[in-house]
């Protein structure tokens, strides 16, 4: 070990300027702001990869007023921001909270466009996913990655987190958005199947030298992004490292004890501590605040998101939020019992719900909500009735299987004849087979399907409305007509997947104020203590407003902390300096 400093404080075994706790999104956005401020930072990941659930996730972030927006001619007021998220949050809106988003998102992605590998393209068309109430937009606040060579992190590469099988093409080909239309498409657009060949190509020479493919796109294509600038700038990164507990000195916070390659190392920071480890989604306490869900609740938050931030966090008394609209990020998830014993989880969020052909039903046979409003929505309407459309069921005919799959099943020519055997994907030779296999009223199913078809026929929903918004019809089929969301299930065999309630990460956190510096239960700043991402308590208060709400107030708290994490040492009012504690140089980069 390689280390230059002049004098560590007693008990000391390093120190940095700045220590991250979790190697997300926000956590990535704060260790990159401060390394490009010329600061010594610590990332420290509590697994033995690196990303997290921004890792897995979608990538796209949701802004007011981009750079990417202003170039396209979207000059969207911050007023009509505060009107659509006062109309969607309701009695939970923060305005000092929201004002912070808003004023400073843009100045974020900028500065991290400009001083790292970050770049972000705006969605031709992305709707809110309420963009019928006021201040609503179609486009200009949702962002979209732009895809990543993996082969720029180099030995890095091996530890990013790879996303689940589930969400990987040909065991392991990524693909976003914009590319699956291209293979939904290809037998019908000479350009997709362009695309998609050139896809296979890239991918079939990737996989002569590694595991999977290194064309990065999503979360995976952020994370790499992020982290190829962090690692350039020196910031030190710990894999498989706990934090066990805050240093803390008449109720600042000074540093973490983190267990570390079997030792326990006391690591100060000069200028403050960033906890982003993800929220609580996937910890023992996540039942007891989800009373409406039942006992087969599926979170796709990664194992290890068991609330070490609030734990570390209740011993300087900080605040938790309190009486969100929901304490968690909804979704439908699909889980797939595979052979060995191991089971995979599926987020039914784009590829699926809203496509022609495809409706979702109760245990009774009944539809209970427009299936192609947003994954957050969907399970709220399964949660209606005192949870009686909890487990559902998400039915389609044999075209539109073909043409869109469903859940973990690949449109043709793939064969899913293993998840038939595997129990995942019911079928059927008529709707009476179907619903006797999967347990549901098959009268009612027949007369649900009747009803259906027979509006799809006309392109309108009369019962629920799919297909009757701009978000509705923007994740249909471009390509179909007269609604992309309708078409009448006629065509047998039939299929079925069942869906429980299921979360993409918890919503109720850590409190803060518009630098996301944590906040105690008097209200007061706790120095030196700061949170984003999923660690800090929703902004949204637990609502969903559109695509990338959470990824885009988490890289804009995390620019902040760093911000003023950077503000502070430079005016020398960090801790170190106002305890009278032994002033220590800046320490060389470490190499253990």
């Amino acid at each position: 070990m390689n280390m230059t400093t002049t004098q560590l404080p007693a008990g000391a075994d390093r120190v940095y300027d700045v220590i991250v706790l979790g190697s997300g999104a926000a956590g990535f956005a704060a260790a990159v702001t401060a390394s490009c401020r010329g600061l010594q930072v610590l990332l420290v990941e509590k697994t033995e990869t690196f990303g997290g659930t921004s890792a897995i996730s979608g990538g796209a972030v949701w802004l007011h007023d981009t750079d990417q927006a202003r170039a396209a001619g979207y000059h969207l007021g911050a007023d009509e921001m505060r009107r659509y998220l006062k109309e969607v949050i309701g009695a939970g809106y923060n305005p000092a909270l929201i004002d912070a988003f808003i004023d400073n998102g843009r100045e974020a992605l900028s500065f991290l466009q400009a001083h790292s590998e970050l770049k972000y393209s705006l969605r031709p068309l992305s709707p809110d996913y309420y963009p019928d109430l006021p201040g609503g937009t179609q486009t200009g606040r949702a962002l979209e990655i732009d895809e990543y060579d993996g082969r720029k992190l180099g030995e890095h590469f091996k530890d990013l987190k790879r996303p689940p099988d589930g969400m990987l093409l040909f065991g392991g080909m990524m693909v976003n958005r914009v590319d699956i239309q291209h293979f939904l498409s290809f037998k019908r657009s000479p350009q997709s199947l362009w695309h998609c060949l050139k896809l296979m190509g890239r991918y079939a020479i990737d996989r002569l030298s590694h595991p999977r493919g290194t064309r990065l796109t999503v979360g995976n294509a952020l994370i790499a992004r992020l982290a190829t600038t962090a690692f350039a700038n020196g910031v030190d990164l710990w894999l498989e490292a706990t934090p066990d507990a805050l240093l803390i000195e008449q109720g600042r916070v000074e540093g973490v004890q983190i267990t570390w390659r079997g030792q326990t190392r006391k690591v100060l920071a000069k200028g403050g501590v960033v906890l982003a480890m993800g929220g609580f989604a996937a910890g023992a306490q996540a039942a007891a605040q989800r009373p409406a869900t039942d006992s087969e609740h599926w979170s796709m938050s990664p194992a290890a998101n068991v609330g070490d931030g609030q734990r570390l966090a209740a011993a300087v008394n900080a605040a938790i939020g309190d009486n969100l609209s929901a304490n968690f990020f909804w979704a439908p998830v699909s889980v797939l019992r595979k052979a060995d014993g191991s089971l995979e989880r599926f987020p039914h969020l784009v590829t699926d719900r809203a496509k022609p052909g495809v409706i979702a039903v109760n245990r009774a046979g009944r539809r209970f909500v427009n299936e192609s409003d947003s994954y957050h929505c969907f399970v709220q309407g399964m949660f209606a009735n005192g949870g009686a459309n909890a487990p559902c069921w998400l039915i389609c005919d044999s075209e539109a299987l073909n043409r869109y799959g469903m859940g973990l099943a690949r449109p043709r020519p793939v064969d899913n004849s293993a998840l038939i055997e595997a129990g995942y994907l019911l079928r059927a030779d008529s709707l009476a087979e179907l619903a006797l296999i999967a347990g549901i009223d098959a009268t009612a199913l027949e007369q649900t399907l009747t009803q259906f078809n027979a509006d799809a026929v006309l392109g309108v929903d009369r019962q629920f409305g799919k297909g009757s918004s701009a978000y509705n019809r923007y994740m249909g089929d471009p390509l179909h007509g007269p609604n992309p969301c309708l078409k009448p299930l006629h065509k047998a065999p039939f299929y079925a997947i069942r869906l429980f309630t299921g979360d993409l990460g918890s919503a109720r956190g850590l409190v803060t104020n518009g630098q996301a510096n944590v906040l105690d239960r008097s209200g007061a700043p706790i120095p030196g203590l700061y949170a984003a991402g999923n660690e800090m308590n929703s902004i949204m208060d637990g609502t969903y407003p559109g695509p990338g709400i959470t990824l885009g107030p988490g890289i804009t708290f995390g620019y902040l902390a760093a911000s003023d994490i950077a503000a502070r040492l430079e005016h020398n009012t960090h801790p170190h300096a106002q305890t009278g504690a032994p002033h220590v140089l800046r320490t060389a980069h470490l190499h253990d």
